[in-house]
């Protein structure tokens, strides 16, 4: 259509939404369909989260915010990387976006210009490299392995760096294959940074509280103070607190930054919804004993899933340190004919005959940049998984 501006001509629909699009389809058309393709916690929003918002609209607090959030949740972000990061932000250093999506669409919006480039581990979560193709960027990838268990290496990022990069986007834990960088890993790149002052750093820490065993969380600007002045640490409520809908996003960085992505979202969507924020106000100043609750159900989950995918044949699933996402590679199974008769050429095959054969919808590893692999999301009930993996097992059975 002429009318289409062709920076659209750059990005592809979202990977993960179309695959559960499809699995309601196939639901509405009467099929059992289990989905696993969703990155969304099956648990509530805790009561207290829920009053604080209900007494928001009850006291009238429904009016224009400002464009960066409430003081009172700008404060609560400030105290809140200070408490849990070790991180010294004021409260004028942070900004309030409708959700982590809109953070790191405003960062690019406001730092790229035309041909330069971002750092972009694979896999990758989905919206990283479509967000920065439509600001004029360019998406630089650097493949992980299964051996490093996913994670980007000193090495890798070293060769990745040339004059035009602008940011490294890191994700830990990550989505799609649940990786979370150490201390020690994570000084590693920070030291590679520290040698190209030209590189920001732009942290996606939205899983930080779903790490497993004695695993610490750190973010790099932690690591590396002398990082503070090019790194923006971006959060959110969605997924500790389960507020996926609430829609509430949020950072903090560079004064100069802050303002530039103060002006674009004052000419885009203007302040998040109010009512959210005091909802996530109380979030992140209110009890947090539910969270590790929630974190050794999601542990539990993990182990029941990596095991039995490892006990399918063709399969291998590494076990990761957070999020509530699995990796595993289908290599074994490409080449093999699946039950419709059609040989498995790519991960994408190997997704698509499973939903047909089986009913369990899972998203394939080439949209995240790398295969053959798939992820499975098993931020849903233990009974749930124990069917899809049964129902994986015997389909990876039937492979010949």
């Amino acid at each position: 259509m002429a009318f289409i501006a062709d920076a659209l001509a750059r990005v592809k629909p979202s990977a993960t939404i179309a695959v559960t699009q499809k699995a309601r389809d196939l639901k509405a058309q009467g099929r059992d369909v289990i989905s696993l393709s969703v990155g969304e916690p099956d648990f509530d929003t805790p009561d207290n989260i829920k009053k604080a918002g209900i007494a928001a609209i009850e006291r009238g607090d429904t009016k224009y915010p400002p464009v960066l959030g409430i003081m009172p949740l700008r404060e609560a972000i400030a105290a809140k990387f200070k408490r849990e990061n070790g991180l010294d932000y004021k409260a004028a250093q942070t900004v309030v976006g409708t959700g982590g999506k809109q953070i790191l669409y405003n960062a690019f919006l406001t730092t790229l210009n035309k041909g330069d480039e971002v750092i972009i581990p694979a896999p990758y979560w989905v919206s990283y490299p479509d967000m920065v193709l439509i600001n004029g960027g360019e998406p630089v990838f650097v493949a992980t392995t299964m051996a490093h268990s996913f994670k980007l290496q000193p090495e890798d990022l070293e060769r990745a760096i040339t004059p035009r990069t602008k940011w490294l986007v890191l994700n830990s834990p990550s989505n799609p294959s649940g990786a979370a960088y150490t201390r020690d890993e994570l000084k590693a790149l920070t030291d590679v940074l520290m040698r190209h002052p030209q590189v920001w750093v732009l942290t996606d820490d939205m899983y930080e509280h779903l790490v497993y065993g004695d695993f610490v969380f750190t973010t790099p600007a932690q690591v590396e103070p002398g990082l503070m002045d090019r790194t923006l640490t971006m959060n959110g409520v969605s997924k500790a607190y389960a507020m996926t809908g609430w829609r509430i996003g949020y950072a903090a960085g560079p004064a100069e930054l802050i303002k530039a992505m103060d002006m674009v979202q004052g000419q885009q969507t203007s302040g998040a919804c109010t009512i959210a924020q005091w909802a996530s106000v109380e979030a992140l100043n209110g009890p947090q004993d539910f969270i590790p609750v929630r974190r050794k159900a999601f542990e539990e989950r993990r182990d029941l899933v990596v095991s039995m995918l490892n006990q399918a044949q063709h399969l291998k699933c590494p076990s990761p340190e957070g999020a509530f996402y699995v990796y595993p590679s289908c290599a074994g199974a490409i080449g093999k004919k699946g039950p419709s008769g059609k040989v498995i050429q790519s991960d994408e095959d190997f997704v698509s005959e499973l939903l047909e054969a089986q009913g369990v919808a899972v998203v394939h590893g080439s949209a995240f940049g790398l295969g053959p692999n798939f992820r499975i999301s098993y931020a849903t009930s233990t009974a749930v998984l124990e069917d899809a993996c049964r129902k994986i097992q015997r389909f990876t059975a039937e492979l010949r």
